[in-house]
């Protein structure tokens, strides 16, 4: 299972249940990533997606008790959770919001695809600061390129203490 992220400088990664920079660059990435393969997240980061609705081209599986769907797999509960990604190969699975679906998530993964921004973003919700997080170390990170105004990095790091979900 992996982590999916853009953040600003600060780890910040939303406000208003929105992305706090629009990056084609980054967009493309997180596409190129993630077609074919299966996106997990909270109710609320669903709702904050183009129109509310599912992405195109991905399995989306949805942890929530507040409402169903037909157009995604919502699961009620964290154990739900757990029997319905049974279902599909661990490196598929990307995991990809909000703030608090990271938290609950992230000691589950073994990689993190994080997009830094340089660039304080006003953020009211983060990422857990891997950096600082035991276990977590910094793989590969690329050069710095220009996106909409914007200067960011794409970067990679593995999780050596990965637990079992």
């Amino acid at each position: 299972m992996k982590a999916i992220v853009c953040v600003d400088k600060e780890w910040g990664i939303g406000k208003n249940n929105g992305m706090l920079f629009h990056l084609p660059a980054d967009l493309r990435f997180f596409k190129e990533k993630t077609v074919g393969k299966i996106i997990v997240m909270g109710g609320n980061n669903l709702l904050s997606f183009p129109g509310s609705k599912p992405l195109k081209n991905r399995t989306n599986i949805v942890l929530t008790d507040l409402y169903t769907r037909d157009d995604c797999v919502v699961v009620p509960t964290l154990q739900d959770l757990k029997e319905e990604l049974k279902k599909y190969p661990t490196d598929d699975i990307f995991i990809v919001g909000g703030a608090m679906f990271y938290r609950t998530m992230i000691e589950y993964c073994s990689e993190a695809y994080v997009t830094k921004v340089d660039a304080v973003g006003g953020a009211a919700v983060f990422f857990p600061n891997l950096d600082q997080m035991p276990g977590w170390q910094l793989e590969a990170e690329g050069e710095s390129i220009s996106d909409n105004g914007y200067n960011l990095k794409f970067t990679t790091y593995k999780n050596n203490q990965v637990r079992k979900f």
